[in-house]
């Protein structure tokens, strides 16, 4: 019997901007945000033939294996492709959980291509963003893996040519898990201030000014001790900084390789892309 492994690389993702435009009827959110993708990753392995099975080393993935978006992702395949053979999984997790770097949905992207490479099944590309949707909003984004301007729940994507290749990247993760819903309860929905489409496009050094996360507010409020992280981020020279999604995780972006001193609790992972 032959066996046959993939081993692909899972990135995250960070969001410039963020905004909670409108509560909707279905109970989501109508949102504006910006995605960019980060060289951060977990590392996802399927060995096939074999029985279907899911697991894991690294940082430790909570709940239950079998609930894993990684499993989710076959069986929603599996539905229309009753040929799938049943594969081995393994996720080595790299990229923090609850931090706003979309790993998992990047982790369920991923086993898509990856499956739909592997077994020649054949899925267009849209058809693919599909399915990552029924995943969750995130997904659809890990698909097309560029800079979108993003609204709806975050999986209607607008290409926009935005290249901060030019930079270096600091991510903060300070251990602290922010529920979503948690988050989203203590945000009052409104249009934003300024356009962030037009914002995004403008000289990087004015982003500091233009574009804010809503999630900021209400995460500070709870947690004052993260205000810490957005201003050592700026002391060390960043020209822009953050918090990623509803968080906790920060972005620093600089001059590349210009990072000054980076005073950060111990206990907090730090990353230096």
């Amino acid at each position: 019997m032959v066996f046959y492994t993939m081993i692909v690389f899972p990135n995250c993702k960070i969001n410039l901007g963020l905004h909670v435009v409108s509560k909707r009827p279905d109970g989501f959110h109508e949102l504006e945000t910006v995605f960019y993708p980060l060289p951060l990753t977990d590392a996802l392995e399927v060995l096939s033939p074999g029985k279907l099975s899911f697991t894991s080393s690294g940082i430790d993935v909570p709940g239950e294996q079998t609930d894993n978006l990684c499993l989710k992702a076959w069986r929603l395949l599996k539905q229309d492709f009753p040929e799938l053979p049943e594969v081995n999984i393994h996720l080595h997790k790299n990229i923090p959980i609850g931090a706003g770097l979309g790993g998992g949905s990047a982790d369920a992207a991923f086993m898509l291509q990856l499956l739909n490479n592997r077994f020649q099944l054949e899925i267009s590309k849209e058809q693919l963003i599909s399915y990552a949707a029924a995943l969750g909003s995130d997904c659809p984004f890990f698909i097309e893996n560029k800079a979108v301007y993003a609204t709806g729940r975050g999986e209607i994507m607008q290409p926009i040519a935005l290249d901060l290749s030019a930079y270096s990247f600091v991510l903060v993760y300070p251990a602290v898990h922010i529920n979503t819903g948690w988050a989203f309860g203590k945000i009052t929905p409104g249009p934003p201030a300024r356009s962030l489409q037009e914002s995004i496009m403008q000289p990087l050094a004015s982003w500091k000014n233009t574009i804010s996360n809503d999630f900021e507010a209400a995460v500070f409020g709870t947690h004052p001790e993260l205000i810490t992280i957005k201003e050592n981020l700026y002391t060390a020279g960043a020209i822009y900084a953050s918090m990623s999604g509803s968080g906790s995780a920060f972005v620093g972006i600089f001059p590349k390789n210009e990072i000054g001193d980076l005073n950060f609790n111990p206990a907090y992972k730090v990353f230096v892309l």
